[in-house]
């Protein structure tokens, strides 16, 4: 609001567009006024009473500048506020006197500095001044933490992938094969990697390359868990780019793509001369190689690993099971580390020692004389008396010592820098799987549709007459006119019914092969029973799959059952469900794994069931036995069931074709024999160092107690919300710990980057977010916080501000001068600057004599006791205190400086020691472990030095500022 009434050729400056720079009123007609603002050439009417303007009048020391090249230093002012005003001051060119008239003061002049702002009647609210220093120090918080990219996936808490990710995404271009078993999360842990790549800037072009079905499912996954937008490309997505960019792979920044397209040798070139940092792939078991005739598409992965600094390997085969094409994946990653197969098995024989004396470290055992010299030679580098003699003077209690030396072995033998692989036995938590089958008689139309079927068709081979064994209701589809009228007499239907009519209370998961039969049996529910269920198959959209998904995860009014098609079940997990009803079997044992893998996943908290209603004395009978007999698949994880598929598939779609009960029984043994014996070989194979590498141990449980933490941090959910409510955005409470944010019309910025205009629906509680894929989980490293924080601290939002001080233990009119700076350095994301020297606030708390009081008076304590005062009194209140002030700015400006020497020097110190400890340390490493590239040393070396450099460019800016007076009203 004015605080003098308006003349013509007066400046003026808008309160809510403050980017128009000096306006000049340039008429008054009854109760309004025009401003012209020359920077813009637009003009503006208000309304005298109310305007939402400030009088532009500076003071003696402030520094303006007129229509010429030099500035005036303000010594008096001359007029009433009321008129106009002469400034009387010494010119900045020749220090002669000078005056300069008002209406001659240049219109491009910005009150973008808090000082300029305070000085110009600029005040901001008082919460926005709070919040604006919050987020200053929220933000540097995140940057300096080694959390930073662990919190934000919307992933469970699990030990092993957290270690993985902690110890894989903090490397400078990472190439590491994850080798988990199936169920353990290797996708996550890629994502958890690729995230923290990403936000620490280690990375910022993707390239990730799947087979053609699972890019749906990789896009699904980076976005719904990692906030992670994908484009996925295929040969018309490159076409299509070609009306703007020459290379299409350089359209967009992350991509994934089938391996497929890179067969074509002009995608192959694109994709190679596309500057990526990062290159994943997964099912990469399916690279086959051999040194005399490698694989089309290992060769097309050996060119882009050639080129491209980082490199994942996913696969969930053991190298026991094909240790050629094991050697081969490792070569992907180093290929002057593993140059030559036979070398490479001749070095691991060697490893036999180190995992015999990690077998007797991880003992409660005292040491034998022939371990502990074993352990010496192993560690002959370094003095390992103390650790031996703890160990042996308290075999049970001398934990510290025995995690030294384990973590000693790790770093100096064996390929676990590259290579991590968790098994079931190693990472333990799982369910236990129990398995219920359900033989039912085979439905008289069935039979004769198989026998018109098997008559049409006689020219059909083996796979095709057991498909139409192993689905009878397809085949019957055919002869119906109607098309589905198979669910009311199929017992199958009948059995299901049942089942949930007899567990109402719990979730039940049903898959079957195809999106017809899913359909078709929600049908079957709703009309003949009234049965809420839903469907999933891959037909929908992913806003529809989501739907469907929260629908299923409702607790109270949500379907009972989820109904998902074989391709529709991918990627998705609902551990809240321990009921799976397989409406029919896949014969790929792979396919199998992954239907039960929706509920038997590390996380299940119960057991899961698993029923299986089929029909005697079929082929599905057959299919159930092999599973089941042969490869233990329904109530154990079958590793090597892809194998055993190969080897046995032929055989197997022979009998489910029309083979005889003699032939299937010796399928059984056959299999049987083969599963024990390349089970046997994984067990000894296992290396148990690798294992202990791989899940972390203690070191990984202490990861999850310290993201718990920063979850459970309620500073930072009272932070956002007041965020989201100074900026605008309108919270509804959805209940379940889930809130709704849509943008309204009254926002403090026009546009918020991110939020839906139809709203979504968010939560900060990880287990809410992991049972509900619609409802997103807010941490700091979410792009709503980041972008909400971006849209505060980029603006003059919060940055000035006058408050009351009611303490009678003051003088009143007694002044303080809170002052916020910012240390900030600039340098490459991919630096890695912000981990030592992230934006710095230094905060001060000046009395009228210049000293600084913030130790002794901590922010929020002072916020307490403080109230605010409208923009007119503040501006009041400010004019009148601007002699004081001024000579404590300076005082400020002094003391700062010298806090930002301080926060550089301890800067360099942690820089240098955390950098050189490292480099000092794998330098020594490289001696006994050659999996140490040197072009990890090399990055080192150079960054340490670019970072000393960046340091020293460390600038200053006054942030915010605040004026206090006391009172005693």
């Amino acid at each position: 609001m004015s605080i003098a009434p308006f003349a013509l050729g007066q400046r003026w400056i808008s309160d809510t567009e403050s980017d128009l720079g000096l306006g000049t009123v340039v008429a008054l007609e009854g109760r309004t006024v025009t401003l012209l603002f020359p920077a813009t050439g637009e003009n503006r009417l208000f309304s005298v009473q109310d305007a939402p303007l400030t009088r532009v009048m500076f003071n003696p020391g402030d520094q303006i500048q007129g229509p010429e090249e030099w500035q005036l230093t303000v010594e008096s002012v001359e007029g009433e506020p009321d008129d106009l005003l002469t400034y009387h001051g010494v010119r900045s060119d020749d220090q002669s006197q000078a005056s300069l008239r008002e209406t001659l003061l240049d219109y491009n002049i910005r009150f973008n500095k808090p000082q300029d702002r305070l000085f110009a009647g600029q005040i901001d609210r008082m919460d926005r001044f709070v919040l604006r220093y919050r987020a200053q120090c929220m933000r540097h918080q995140s940057q300096s933490s080694d959390l930073l990219g662990m919190q934000g996936g919307r992933v469970g808490l699990i030990p092993h992938q957290l270690w993985i990710a902690h110890e894989v995404g903090q490397r400078h271009a990472p190439r590491v094969l994850l080798a988990d078993e199936v169920g353990l999360g290797k996708t996550i842990e890629a994502g958890m990697i690729l995230h923290q790549q990403l936000l620490t800037g280690r990375a910022e072009r993707v390239l990730i390359l799947v087979p053609d079905s699972l890019r749906h499912q990789w896009l699904v996954e980076m976005m719904r868990r990692f906030n992670l937008h994908f484009s996925v490309f295929d040969e018309e997505r490159c076409v299509e780019a070609y009306a703007e960019y020459h290379n299409p792979f350089e359209s967009e920044q992350l991509v994934i793509s089938s391996l497929e397209l890179l067969r074509k040798k002009q995608r192959l070139d694109q994709a190679l001369e596309a500057d990526w940092d990062l290159l994943i792939v997964d099912e990469a078991h399916h690279l086959e190689w051999s040194e005399e005739a490698p694989s089309r598409n290992y060769r097309i992965v050996e060119q882009l690993a050639q080129e491209i600094p980082g490199v994942l390997l996913l696969t969930a085969t053991p190298d026991q099971l094909g240790h050629q094409s094991h050697f081969a994946r490792l070569r992907l990653l180093d290929p002057d580390r593993f140059y030559d197969y036979q070398a490479f098995t001749e070095e691991e024989a060697q490893y036999q020692d180190v995992a015999n004396a990690a077998d007797a470290l991880m003992r409660d055992d005292a040491l034998s004389s022939a371990e502990a010299k074993q352990l010496d030679t192993l560690l002959a580098d370094r003095d390992i008396s103390d650790e031996i003699a703890a160990i042996n003077a308290n075999p049970s209690d001398s934990q510290v010592a025995r995690e030294t030396l384990l973590r000693q072995l790790l770093d100096r033998h064996g390929t676990g820098r590259i290579l991590f692989r968790n098994s079931r036995k190693s990472v333990q938590g799982f369910p236990q799987r129990i398995f219920k089958p359900y033989p039912l008689a085979l439905p008289e139309q069935y039979t004769t549709a198989n026998r018109v079927a098997a008559m049409m068709g006689a020219q059909q081979n083996d796979e095709q007459r057991a498909m139409q064994a192993l689905t009878p209701e397809s085949i019957y589809q055919e002869f119906d006119a109607a098309g589905a009228a198979w669910w009311k007499f199929d017992p199958r239907v009948d059995w299901l019914i049942d089942f949930l009519r007899n567990h109402r209370s719990q979730k039940v998961l049903v898959i079957a092969a195809k999106a017809e039969t899913a359909l078709a049996l929600e049908e079957a529910l709703r009309t003949r029973e009234g049965i809420q269920a839903t469907v999933f198959h891959e037909a929908m959209s992913i806003i529809e799959r989501d739907k469907a998904g929260a629908y299923f995860a409702q607790e109270e009014g949500g379907a009972q059952a989820l109904i998902c098609s074989e391709i529709g079940s991918e990627g998705r997990n609902f551990q809240f469900a321990s009921h799976l009803v397989l409406f029919d079997l896949p014969l790929n044992p792979d396919l199998l794994e992954q239907r039960i893998g929706r509920l038997d996943r590390i996380g299940q908290r119960n057991d899961v069931t698993i029923h299986l209603p089929y029909f005697a004395d079929s082929a599905q009978q057959k299919l159930m036995d092999w599973h089941h007999k042969g490869i233990n698949a329904l109530e154990d994880t079958c590793p090597s069931g892809h194998i055993l598929f190969q080897q046995y598939g032929e055989l197997l779609l022979s009998q489910l074709a029309d083979g005889d009960d003699a032939g299937f029984d010796e399928l059984i043994k056959l299999t049987q024999a083969r599963h024990a014996e390349l089970t046997q070989a994984m067990e000894q194979g296992r290396d148990k160092l690798l294992e202990l590498n791989s899940h972390g141990g203690a070191l990984a449980q202490e990861l999850v107690e310290r993201v718990q933490q920063a979850d459970d941090n309620l500073d930072f959910v009272g932070f956002t919300l007041r965020l989201w409510d100074i900026i605008g955005v309108n919270q509804e409470d959805r209940g379940e710990n889930a809130l709704v944010l849509t943008p309204t019309d009254t926002m403090l910025f026009p546009t918020y980057p991110g939020m839906p205009e139809d709203g979504v629906t968010v939560t900060f509680e990880r287990d809410t977010a992991l049972s509900r894929d619609d409802i997103a989980l807010i941490t700091e490293e979410h792009p709503l916080v980041q972008t909400g924080l971006d849209l505060v601290l980029s603006s003059e939002t919060g940055s000035t501000s006058v408050a009351l001080m009611k303490n009678k233990a003051l003088p009143a009119g007694t002044i303080l001068l809170e002052l916020v700076y910012l240390a900030e350095a600039s340098a490459p994301k991919s630096s890695q600057l912000f981990r030592y020297l992230p934006t710095t606030p230094i905060r001060l708390l000046l009395d009228k004599n210049g000293d600084n009081l913030s130790d002794k008076v901590d922010f929020d304590t002072l916020n307490q006791q403080l109230s605010p005062v409208n923009r007119h009194i503040g501006a009041k209140l400010v004019s009148a205190s601007q002699v004081l002030v001024h000579p404590l700015l300076q005082q400020a400006n002094e003391q700062a400086q010298a806090a930002k020497a301080d926060i550089v020097a301890q800067a360099k110190a942690r820089m240098q020691q955390a950098l050189d400890g490292e480099l000092e340390r794998l330098t020594a490493l490289k001696q006994f472990n050659p999996n140490i590239r040197q072009a990890e040393l090399d990055h080192l070396t150079q960054q340490r030095q670019e970072l000393d450099g960046y340091m020293e460019q460390c600038q200053l800016q006054l942030d915010a500022i605040r004026l206090i007076l006391v009172s005693h009203q």
